[in-house]
């Protein structure tokens, strides 16, 4: 197969196994900051197979703020309440976007109910806490899938399909950035993101240094062996973070790379590029959702700029989700696989404060 027919044939949802009226897989959302709000519920709103029948926050009264402000919210919950089991009949799966520190108790929650989760990334603050959540899902036998929208996303799984084709040779090596002002976005250093007790162990590689190191992984469908890593936190709100800034390279089997750099105090920046033994397909830009996607493929002294029809990547996860959900299969990025990230977090944190390699 060549180059323009692999381009050419992608299939944006070729993920989708159920029918477009399946649904609707009801909803509760965990959480409701900025991001839920303003990007998760519009989005599950505009989806196929979704709909948001439940809202949670830590007070009922702002649960009831929010229930109230979208069509379709029929129950405003305190985090207690549902802890204590109230309206299960009025969701079917559980949305959770609380600071990453805080997963796992709405997870065993909703597990404990016979409830599929969709759980933002980083599962959670530790890998001792990521794997019971795992072990909390399997043993209610539960879907559990972790928030990586770049699953969904066709730029990349264009490139990946490159990839399986043979089209960029073997692969040799993977760059990935991700960059943001993050102060200038929220402008709270007492923000959760900034303190290890809520976000894990660091700022930039948890929180956004994840997407390259994902990525890479997906598009690789491999696993990294070691790591390497250089920190530094200069900046008075990152005293508590050993990340401000971060490199840190990923050693996959085969003598496969993957370098990614992240920064929670830089332009917005992002991009992935993938190169082989006869050809490279780069992304930029790459991770920010409201971005337009644009991929750059050379082969064989060909180089082909393909523009993507922008897609809400966040309606793509949840149908993507729900979609497993009822055609019971199991998601890509499921729970083994984002344990296996915190995994890998972990020891870049390790390989940074000790200055050397780190096998995992």
């Amino acid at each position: 197969m060549d180059l323009a027919t692999v381009l050419d044939e992608f299939t944006a949802r070729d993920w989708q196994v159920a029918a477009d009226d399946a649904g609707p897989l009801r909803v509760a959302v965990v959480g409701l900051g900025w991001w839920t709000r303003e990007e998760a519920i519009p989005a599950i709103a505009d989806s196929q197979l979704c709909e948001t029948t439940v809202a949670v926050s830590r007070t009922r009264e702002k649960a009831r703020e929010v229930a109230a402000e979208f069509d379709g919210i029929e129950r405003g919950l305190s985090a207690d309440a549902f802890h204590d089991g109230a309206a299960t009949d009025a969701y079917d799966a559980v949305y959770v976007a609380t600071p990453n520190a805080t997963h796992l108790e709405y997870v065993e929650s909703a597990a404990a109910f016979g409830k599929a989760v969709l759980c933002e990334k980083p599962m959670e603050a530790s890998v001792e806490r990521a794997e019971r959540m795992v072990a909390a899902a399997d043993e209610a036998a539960v879907t559990l899938m972790i928030a990586y929208r770049m699953h969904t996303e066709p730029a990349v799984r264009r490139v990946r399909d490159l990839l399986r084709e043979g089209l960029l040779g073997d692969p040799v090596a993977v760059h990935g950035h991700m960059s943001q002002p993050l102060l200038e976005m929220i402008p709270n250093p007492d923000q959760w993101r900034l303190d290890p007790e809520l976000a894990g162990p660091g700022a930039s590689v948890t929180d956004i240094g994840l997407y390259p190191l994902n990525t890479a992984r997906f598009l690789l469908e491999s696993d990294p062996v070691a790591v390497q890593a250089a920190m530094d936190s200069t900046g008075a709100a990152f005293d508590d973070v050993p990340d401000e800034r971060a490199a840190f390279t990923l050693e996959f089997p085969g003598g496969v790379y993957a370098t990614c750099t992240a920064s929670q105090h830089a332009a917005q920046s992002s991009h992935v590029e993938l190169i082989g033994t006869e050809g490279r397909a780069r992304i930029d830009p790459a991770f920010f959702p409201s971005e337009p996607r644009q991929a750059t493929v050379t082969r064989a002294g060909t180089t082909v700029d393909v523009d993507f029809e922008q897609v809400d990547e966040m309606r793509e996860e949840f149908d993507y989700f729900a979609d497993c959900v009822l055609a019971g299969r199991d998601p890509e990025g499921d729970g083994a696989h984002g344990l296996t990230d915190m995994r890998i977090i972990e020891a870049v944190y390790e390989a940074g404060e000790r200055g050397e390699r780190v096998e995992l």
